[in-house]
């Protein structure tokens, strides 16, 4: 009987180390991730951005290689992330990996505020692929924070009287 225990129990102890082991690996193989706002100024009062979701793409596969992020969506005024001020947009848990593109999805609230009368802020195909800005930065294996610096003074363009177009201008900082 004891020539049976004592095997079964360094088989039992072999396997519960190498579970764990196998367990920590998993741990390392994924980063939480942090996307973050800022603003550079623009001759306006306001800015308005509907920030409805934000995507991470991780892989080449365009299918399977996205993650959405729990998003803080709502309406961001750009301009008061402006002079080192900026807000936490997103975080998510994702493989560590190279995130290879980042998308904002946005929603229809755009607006754009000029001598006190506002208006509205078109942005082409927003609302279908989204704003995207591509990264190419390998994640660390713990935490990871991206700042996005979003250029209103370069991505806005005045069609006409009234007529605001938004042409993302978006950086990695």
């Amino acid at each position: 009987m004891k020539k049976i225990l004592a095997p079964l129990l360094f088989i039992t102890a072999m396997t519960a180390i190498v579970l764990l082991a196998c367990s920590k690996d998993k741990a390392a193989e994924s980063t939480t991730v942090k996307i973050r706002l800022t603003d550079n100024p623009v001759d306006a009062e306001e800015v308005n951005v509907d920030i409805q979701q934000v995507r991470v793409k991780f892989r080449e596969d365009s299918a399977t290689g996205w993650a959405n992020l729990d998003t803080h969506a709502g309406i961001y005024n750009l301009l008061g992330l402006q002079n080192g001020v900026d807000t936490l947009l997103a975080v998510g848990t994702i493989p560590t990996n190279v995130v290879k593109e980042i998308r904002f999805i946005l929603g229809t609230n755009n607006s754009i505020k000029v001598a006190g009368v506002t208006y509205p802020l078109t942005i082409p195909s927003g609302s279908e692929s989204g704003l995207k800005i591509k990264v190419n930065k390998q994640l660390n294996g713990t935490l990871d924070s991206l700042l996005i610096d979003f250029d209103a003074a370069l991505s806005i363009h005045q069609l006409g009287t009234g007529v605001y177009q938004l042409k993302p201008v978006l950086k990695i900082k």
